[in-house]
């Protein structure tokens, strides 16, 4: 039997009186942020409802550079405390997903050709004491570094820093002859978009009411709660009640207290865009390379859905809807030179087989630039009336602690639980280590799976990969195949459980494999999900 996995509640009755109605939270944004303060706080026995204005992950929260890590260059704007909590929250994650996430060795090449030009505390210091180093980032300070970062956070899974020399060993193979030494230390990576849909997944499991493709577009104060208007995509309206409201609307969250709530604020976001490339894979081996460039600056090269190589990130103010951020051109030349620094064969435009932008809203610190603004987030509480909650920044891999703070600032309020979300897996979570016995368990139950293809399904959906075999006998009661091993079944499962309503929802964040299929095959789910999701979302 596959294992149980709750469905969608069903939509209220519009016309229903919204008095019957009063929920303990309600959460505008459905990133990780909002999706994780919506899971812990439902969690903790509060009712809690969440509304997206499009797909879950839909902007910043899918186009991150994918990883759990404390921020190794954070070190240098002296902001140790935000990195210690990253670093610790590492295992945590990794222990709660090992479907999605998995331990990442990262190789940082080592020359004394470089030259850089950070504008950091730290490189001001040694330019004003050391001179002759002439913007280099010397290894010493690399090596205080990493010991740092190997001690600030709990550490028992990930290995520590190591060291060794580049000839004939894989991780040179792809790198210039003038990088000679390399050291290596331990990241994590993640599927961003699937981690916030399992929140959002675990959240409703929890009691909560997730809406997507629903935009709030009016909150009011009254004298002892929230009066929330939303619409749908399909044009129907409701009105809904809460004792809180939370503001998780990312790059969006400024625009919401002025537009949406009406109200003034002189906290604010200051809109980062980062690029990333996609490039047929670079290396043979599956280590990430954390790369320094001339301008102080660093970039990553990690392996990406077996065939790949990502390249990113830039940082560029961002002035327009973050909605239609996209790589520029200028920032895939910029991404392509700074690569082309450390590889022996250069890359080309004609490499860059997708690219992709995403919106950070970082709090807004005075900073004279985007690298140098804080990456710590601000959990602003307005208590003028029923309480106020807005989220300012925040990152990925602290968003689990992001949500308890902000419970903790909401308890005043409310009778709840203790914190719950540091031992709890997410929605298909296993023992970590034993992703080779659900592949084969797979394998065992449906004959007609291949390795790769339930390797795939687990490192998607974990144990609820079973879900998606409700009824299934044979290959044949997959139903169609569109390519690529997505047959209708996974889009029935990742419709009515993983809220995915659009083919965009399916080939880029609940999967990846937009890389992979045809404009044909693409427009072919197009057509299976114009057909079938009104009338599945309806059961």
């Amino acid at each position: 039997m596959a294992n149980p996995v709750s469905s969608n509640p069903a939509p209220r009755d519009p016309s229903e009186d919204p008095t019957e109605t009063l929920n303990d939270l309600f959460v505008i944004g459905g990133g990780i942020n909002g999706c994780g303060i919506a899971r812990d706080a439902a969690g903790r026995g509060l009712s809690v409802a969440l509304a997206e204005m499009g797909d879950l992950a839909q902007a910043t929260s899918s186009a991150s550079s994918k990883m759990f890590h404390g921020g190794l260059r954070y070190l240098e704007y002296g902001e140790v405390r935000l990195v210690r909590e990253a670093l610790a929250e590492r295992e945590v994650l990794l222990n709660a997903m090992p479907h999605i996430a998995f331990p990442m060795r990262f190789v940082l090449p080592l020359s004394r050709e470089m030259r850089f030009d950070a504008d950091t505390p730290i490189s001001k210091l040694l330019k004003y004491t050391m001179p002759w180093l002439k913007g280099q980032r010397p290894g010493w300070i690399i090596r205080i570094g990493l010991w740092m970062y190997d001690h600030l956070g709990k550490r028992k899974i990930l290995p520590g820093t190591s060291g060794y020399d580049l000839a004939d060993r894989p991780e040179g193979a792809p790198l210039k002859d003038m990088f000679k030494h390399a050291l290596e230390y331990s990241d994590v990576w993640v599927d961003d978009a699937r981690l916030v849909v399992l929140n959002a997944m675990d959240a409703r499991d929890h009691g909560a009411t997730v809406m997507v493709r629903t935009k709030v577009t009016s909150a009011r104060r009254m004298a002892d709660h929230w009066e929330i208007e939303i619409s749908r995509l399909d044009g129907t309206q409701e009105r809904l009640r809460a004792k809180a409201l939370v503001n998780a609307g990312g790059p969006w969250v400024a625009d919401i207290i002025s537009g949406v709530i009406g109200e003034n604020s002189r906290e604010s976001v200051r809109l980062v865009r980062g690029s990333h490339i996609v490039v047929p894979r670079i290396a043979e081996h599956d280590k990430a390379y954390f790369l320094q460039g001339s301008d102080g600056r660093v970039i990553f090269f990690l392996p990406f859905q077996r065939d790949f190589t990502m390249i990113g990130t830039t940082e560029v103010t961002h002035e327009t809807d973050p909605l239609g951020a996209e790589a520029t051109f200028e920032e895939k030349r910029y991404l392509l030179d700074f690569a082309n620094q450390y590889l022996k064969v250069p890359l080309t435009q004609a490499d860059v087989v997708h690219s992709f932008a995403g919106v950070r809203p970082l709090y807004e610190d005075g900073a004279k630039s985007a690298t140098a603004a804080t990456r710590e987030y601000v959990l602003s509480l307005d208590e003028n009336g029923p309480p106020l909650l807005n989220v300012f920044g925040g990152k990925i891999t602290t968003y689990r602690k992001l949500a308890e703070a902000a419970l903790e600032k909401l308890g005043k309020f409310f009778t709840m639980t203790q914190p719950w979300t540091a031992e709890a897996m997410l929605p298909g979570g296993f023992t970590y280590g034993r992703d080779a016995e659900q592949i084969t368990s797979l394998t065992m139950q449906y004959p007609f799976l291949s390795h790769d293809a339930a390797d795939r399904l687990v490192h998607l959906y974990g144990r609820n990969a079973a879900a998606i075999f409700d009824d299934v006998v044979g290959a044949t009661d997959m139903g169609r195949d569109f390519g690529h091993g997505l047959t209708e079944a996974e889009l029935r499962y990742l419709v009515r459980e993983e809220f995915a309503r659009e083919v965009e929802d399916v080939i880029w964040r609940r999967t990846k494999l937009g890389l992979y299929l045809s404009a044909a095959e693409i427009a072919a789910i197009d057509d299976w999900m114009r057909q079938h999701v009104p009338l599945l979302v309806d059961q």
